[in-house]
């Protein structure tokens, strides 16, 4: 692997011999993971200027979190990662969970409050709960989300424009974060493909991620809905920290350690 083509992925304030938190190093080794595919072990020693030893420990931690498979040397891309299940299949996926959490979720939500909701399948499913509610204005990225309201009485939708993403059935890029910047949004609800204590909410696709983002950016709180099969997982990237988030939203099979781990540092969950 060429090294100057690695650091032109890394932060422009990496430079030889800087020093990065553990956490920091290993989201930026996904990230390189996700432009290239695969790395290598004296590659990123250079470029982070650590051990091999460290790199290696690094790298068994992404592989331990699904996000790599070692290889002699270095490490390639995990596969269920570089492929992205469509919006269709994604929905079948935990659907109970899912229908109960959108439910808990759109109990949190009062009339005339202007909320964000992404454009994941957990998202999708608060919106037949959120058809009582009135006077409420539903900013969202997701096409199917906004079809879904479109024809609600009380509710008004806001959906800002960008690139429409297939995969996601979601609009992205910088049009839409401008909008984002202009509107008072009291409560973003944002699903994930992983979390975790120390790396908060992830998700696989770069775009993707820079509109949540901005969404978790523009937001007075932030509400994630996740069901336990996120927990424990990393994805691409991050786009939330755990300490900007009020609430998570689960079901009971997430599991109880990290529960009550994400507790103790003061974020409330509730269990759908």
């Amino acid at each position: 692997m060429d090294i100057e083509k690695e650091k032109a992925y890394a932060p422009a304030m990496l430079t030889a011999g800087s020093s990065l938190f553990t956490n920091e190093r290993r989201q930026q080794i996904a990230h390189i993971l996700g432009e290239q595919q695969r790395v290598t072990v004296p590659a990123l020693s250079q470029l982070f200027a650590v051990s091999e030893v460290t790199i290696r420990k690094d790298l068994a931690w992404l592989e331990a979190h699904h996000v790599a498979v070692r290889t002699h040397g270095g490490a390639v891309l995990a596969t269920s990662h570089s492929l992205e299940m469509g919006f269709d299949t994604r929905e079948k996926l935990q659907h109970n969970e899912k229908e109960r959490i959108g439910a808990t979720a759109a109990s949190y939500v009062l009339d005339g409050e202007t909320i964000a909701l992404d454009a994941s399948t957990t998202a999708l499913a608060m919106t037949q709960y959120l058809k009582a509610k009135r006077e409420l204005t539903v900013v969202t990225n997701g096409l199917r989300i906004g079809m879904e309201l479109i024809n609600t009485p009380g509710i008004s939708v806001l959906i800002p424009g960008g690139m429409l993403r297939h995969e996601s059935f979601s609009l992205i890029g910088t049009w839409g974060k401008s909008v984002l910047q202009q509107v008072h949004i009291s409560k973003a609800f944002v699903g994930a493909r992983g979390f975790s204590p120390t790396e908060g909410l992830t998700d696989v696709n770069g775009e993707e991620v820079e509109l949540k983002r901005a969404i978790v950016e523009a937001a007075k709180e932030v509400i994630a809905i996740v069901d336990h099969s996120k927990w424990g997982h990393l994805a691409f990237a991050t786009f939330c920290p755990l300490e900007r988030l009020k609430l998570i939203i689960t079901d009971a099979k997430a599991p109880t350690d990290m529960v009550e781990q994400v507790r103790n540092q003061g974020i409330e969950v509730w269990i759908a």
